[in-house]
């Protein structure tokens, strides 16, 4: 005769329902348990984008760097570095009135941090040392951190190289944040760039920056975009963000105005050199290795690069 006891009614009345009910419904959730873990315990890398700016004076254009913050905060970095030279600066008496105005300029743009690198416009004498630190809240030298990058400021505004005091204060700064993977430097002097361009590595800001894992050596001052690269050490010289432009003022030659944007997603760094929209540029955009200590790097048919 057939049974009248439904299916699994021999076994015990949880293991039916365990059986019966909840191994349907936990089965594909303990399957996917395991990648769900992985996935919680997978570290998520921090990204963020900064903005670098060139130099605002030295013969500035006028109306060149208002046009150069509005459309980097286009991009909505998470903080802007200057490179030094952000009033007209070197007479006392005006030094004051100067700052002033800058700061009328930059009120729209309040929301983002402002990391000023001292610049020989900047810093001339004691009184204008302490304008600076006044007005960019920080003395002339200092460092910061950004998720795994580092970012170290030095002050060689009166002096063509970095004296003694900045590289004891370099060493002691990279050395206290050595484990930051990323590490970028700032000066508004190209204090490097005879050495680099003759790819002579034999002297003490190199030798910091490789000891310790520096990605980008970053100045202004020349107004001209120029790239090298020395030892796995990047060296650029930033293009005008308003100062004017020099020798033959072509772009091909690394004469232009703009700023970077520069892309950190955990240890992996990516710039964009962005040259004005109109009216003061064409709104060119290329990466470093497109430039060299000449300006555009020749391609393989004897011209220029193109500019992407």
């Amino acid at each position: 005769m057939g049974s009248n006891r439904r299916p699994g009614a021999e076994l015990p009345a949880w293991e039916w329902i365990l059986k019966a009910v909840l191994l349907p419904v936990l089965a594909p959730i303990a399957m996917l348990l395991p990648l769900l873990m992985r996935s919680a315990a997978a570290p998520q890398l921090e990204s963020f984008r900064f903005v670098i700016l060139g130099d605002r004076t030295g013969e500035a254009r006028p109306g060149v760097y208002e046009q150069v913050w509005q459309e980097a905060a286009v991009e909505h970095p998470a903080f802007v570095v200057t490179v030094g030279d952000t009033i007209e600066g070197l007479h006392d008496p005006t030094a004051l009135a100067e700052w002033q105005e800058m700061e009328r300029i930059l009120e729209p743009y309040r929301s983002y941090p402002l990391y000023f690198t001292p610049g020989n416009h900047d810093i001339w004498s004691g009184a204008s040392e302490r304008l600076f630190r006044q007005h960019a809240a920080h003395p002339p030298h200092y460092s910061f951190d950004q998720g795994k990058a580092h970012f170290t400021i030095l002050d060689n505004s009166r002096s063509d190289e970095l004296s003694a005091a900045e590289l004891v204060f370099l060493e002691k700064d990279l050395k206290a944040h050595a484990a930051q993977p990323v590490k970028f430097i700032f000066s508004h002097r190209p204090s490097w760039l005879i050495s680099v361009a003759l790819q002579n590595p034999n002297f003490a800001l190199h030798q910091l920056a490789r000891q310790y894992g520096v990605r980008y050596v970053i100045a202004g001052h020349v107004h001209q975009m120029l790239h090298f690269d020395l030892e796995g050490v990047t060296y650029l010289s930033m293009p005008s963000s308003g100062g004017h432009l020099r020798a033959s003022e072509e772009y091909a030659d690394g004469w232009f105005f703009g700023h970077a944007l520069v892309a950190v997603q955990g240890t992996d760094i990516k710039f964009q050199i962005e040259e004005l929209k109109p009216p003061y540029g064409r709104g060119r955009v290329t990466m470093p290795t497109d430039w060299g200590m000449l300006g555009l790097v020749e391609s393989h048919t004897g011209s220029r690069s193109s500019v992407r």
